[in-house]
């Protein structure tokens, strides 16, 4: 697969982590007995039942790119169950809980004459729980995690619901322009939640069997591992965009992705160089040099670290690729 894959599945990902933000934050106005001028209550309750539609079909999106995508390489089961996964396992098991208790919510909402509308609410507080999973899934797994625009949309998102839920709570228990300093103390919670998870290592949470198996987890300066992957071709861009995607081991644990652009079959114009150290979780990406039947030359660096040179040799037999691949400082 190319990186559209890996693309989709992060763009997915953090528009279900807004539109449920959106949902939560009309779901407690709507409890509250909030009313906006121009914007009837049966509306906003429409709107809300919409937005909670198009969190299950990002959340889909998201799941099943991360499935297809041949970069960190999640099997069924690791999708499926609390866990597995060996990639960041705390943070991604907190993203499978979520979901599953998403589905229950929305099983609740199909269920809603049958069950009543006091079970059905209390069932739905725990929206609450599921924004607070997804939350600490995104800052913990995520590879965007770390950039300043998405730290802010965390930042807004955590001090918004803190800030309803106030309101909310404080509508009862709350003299009337007492709000200031509670949503204040959100917003500092917010970014101090941000900027804490964000800088936890990759690999907090795991069993220690899989700590072992992940550790060291400091840069490497150099390694060596051999590799199997898979070679996919599509048309882009008036040429042919050719994907080398595939995992190995030997020194570290390691994922590559390799992409260059052709247009005629014989010219390269565009490449992007991508190889993964399992245990950090830290992405090398540089672009390639050269490369030919035998194997490729280039060079890629680290977050906040030297370049390194890259040069590989592999064998292509079809839309299956083997081979081994060396990075040096």
């Amino acid at each position: 697969m190319s990186r559209l894959d890996w693309y989709t599945a992060r763009s997915a990902g953090v528009l279900a982590y807004v539109l449920l933000t959106s949902g939560v934050l009309l779901g407690t106005l709507l409890s509250g007995r909030a009313r906006l001028r121009r914007w009837p209550a049966f509306a906003i309750t429409d709107v809300h039942r919409f937005l909670t539609l198009l969190v299950g079909v990002f959340v889909s999106i998201h799941v099943l790119a991360v499935l297809l995508d041949g970069y960190v390489h999640f099997s069924l089961a690791q999708a499926l169950v609390p866990g597995l996964s060996t990639y960041r396992p705390l943070w991604v098991s907190l993203g499978i809980v979520g979901v599953y208790l998403l589905l229950a919510v929305a099983i609740t909402n199909a269920l809603k004459k049958r069950i009543g509308f006091a079970r059905w609410r209390r069932a739905h507080y725990l929206t609450f729980a599921i924004w607070a999973a997804v939350t600490v899934h995104g800052l913990g797994a995520g590879t965007d995690a770390g950039t300043p625009w998405l730290r802010v949309l965390y930042v807004g998102a955590i001090a918004s619901v803190l800030a309803a839920v106030v309101w909310r709570v404080g509508r009862v228990r709350l003299p009337a322009g007492a709000y200031a300093a509670p949503s204040a103390a959100a917003l500092v919670f917010g970014f101090a939640l941000v900027v804490g998870l964000g800088e936890l290592p990759a690999g907090i949470g795991t069993t220690p069997a899989a700590s072992a198996a992940a550790a060291p987890t400091t840069l490497p300066a150099s390694l060596s591992a051999s590799f199997s992957g898979s070679v996919d071709q599509r048309a882009a861009g008036g040429g042919e965009l050719i994907s080398v995607t595939g995992s190995g081991s030997g020194d570290r644990t390691i994922a590559l992705r390799l992409d260059f652009l052709t247009p005629d079959g014989n010219s390269i114009t565009d490449t992007a160089l991508q190889i993964r150290d399992v245990a950090s979780g830290q992405v090398c990406t540089g672009t390639v040099d050269s490369i030919d039947r035998s194997g490729f030359a280039g060079s890629c660096s680290f977050p906040g670290d030297g370049a390194r040179s890259v040069s590989g040799d592999w064998q292509i037999a079809g839309s299956s690729v083997s081979g081994s691949v060396r990075l040096s400082g």
